[in-house]
């Protein structure tokens, strides 16, 4: 089928062009400065056409986690997620026990053969067990624990094929083990939930760490140890040149002078989005929880985010793929162009699939976003195909 979509501001990596856009089979086959005919002719009126968002770590939306224990869970989480402009994502675990997460990747696969209009889902994200409890965050210490051979063997054999990202503390006795056999299985190395000293994170790097696991969240910084400052793993994300790191961009848990801070001394293409969202994302105030249904921790709901119920501390973000797009350019103060490159090129490209999506060209799939002026949502566009 011949799509053309009218009259639209395409926003490239590079620059923002006033073009029509022609879609063929899902696949953009060209950008015309003249109009064409098509078998569906849609007007942009002049809005925004923007390359669906790449969220590489989420753990639910519209009212669902990932792991809440069933293929409806998987789809329904998804489908609200690709409503709010993402078109591609890697569900994301918490930590938990062994039963729970290998039912959660056998759901995965299951829901491979869904017939229902679904973001890119290739395949899935680890976020634990191998943390270090210091810095557990959210994560269930119950469950948290070392890596040794026998263990993560298991895990990477139950989820043969489907494992795209794994994030570990590189610290923890073990880890350069695991991050060698995930650099054999092309399975991207990340560091999370960790105390790591800036020379941990140095070595890490040499063995394949290559991600910051939510930047600045549930990680070390500089120490003292008998008077001396010890350099941690934030440090080590501004050290280290072709480190990347991962920014929940909701404006609030990096609130706007830190995300100034970031970006004016990170190399921005070196920087990617996510949600980190829960369950809430998409869903208006009141009562949540966080992590699965059956045994996750009840939360709040209020000012754009998730709290604890005393309301000491955040609890979770609640971001959707178009609230990182707002962020990026209302408040960092970035181009359309900057912005798509770090909401979608650049973690497309970390997950090695920049050649199918991930921005505006002739010959990838037509996964786009058709914002108005404000950046509010339009429509979505899934492989060619209205959401």
């Amino acid at each position: 089928m011949r799509i053309a979509i009218n009259n639209v501001f395409a926003v490239l990596k590079d620059k923002i062009r006033k073009c029509n856009v022609i879609i063929e089979d899902g696949i953009i086959k060209e950008l015309s400065n003249s109009i064409v005919s098509a078998d569906c002719v849609l007007d942009g009126e002049g809005k925004y056409l923007y390359p669906g968002v790449v969220d590489l770590h989420t753990h639910g939306s519209g009212g669902f986690d990932y792991m809440d224990g069933s293929t409806e869970d998987i789809i329904s989480a998804a489908k609200s997620a690709l409503t709010h402009g993402t078109t591609t994502l890697l569900p994301t675990t918490l930590t938990s026990s062994d039963e729970d997460l290998f039912l959660f990747l056998d759901n995965f696969r299951k829901v491979s053969s869904s017939k229902e209009i679904l973001p890119n889902m290739p395949g899935v994200h680890l976020e634990g067990p191998y943390f270090d409890p210091i810095q557990k965050g959210a994560q269930d210490e119950r469950y948290i624990r070392t890596p040794n051979k026998k263990d993560y063997s298991r895990i990477l054999e139950k989820g043969e094929g489907i494992i795209k990202r794994w994030s570990i503390a590189p610290e923890l006795d073990g880890a350069i083990g695991l991050m060698d056999e995930l650099n054999k299985q092309n399975i991207l190395i990340s560091a999370g939930h960790t105390a790591a000293t800036y020379e941990d994170i140095t070595k890490a790097f040499d063995h394949g760490l290559s991600l910051l696991t939510h930047f600045y969240s549930g990680m070390s910084s500089i120490t003292r140890k008998g008077g001396f400052r010890i350099l941690g793993t934030i440090e080590a994300g501004y050290l280290i040149d072709d480190l990347n790191v991962e920014i929940i961009a909701d404006g609030l848990h990096l609130p706007p002078s830190l995300l100034d801070f970031i970006f004016r001394f990170k190399d921005k293409r070196k920087i990617i989005t996510c949600s980190d969202s829960m369950r809430a994302a998409g869903c208006g105030d009141g009562e949540s929880i966080l992590g699965p249904k059956n045994n996750g921790t009840k939360v709040i709901i209020e000012d754009n985010i998730a709290k604890m119920p005393d309301r000491s501390c955040f609890a979770g973000s609640i971001a959707t793929g178009d609230t990182l797009v707002r962020t990026l350019i209302n408040i960092v103060g970035l181009t359309p162009s900057e912005a798509s490159c770090i909401t979608s090129t650049q973690p497309a490209s970390l997950i090695g699939i920049d050649k199918i999506t991930g921005d505006i060209k002739e010959g990838k799939r037509a996964d786009l976003i058709l914002f108005d002026k404000d950046f509010n949502i339009d429509k979505v566009i899934k492989c060619g195909k209205i959401v």
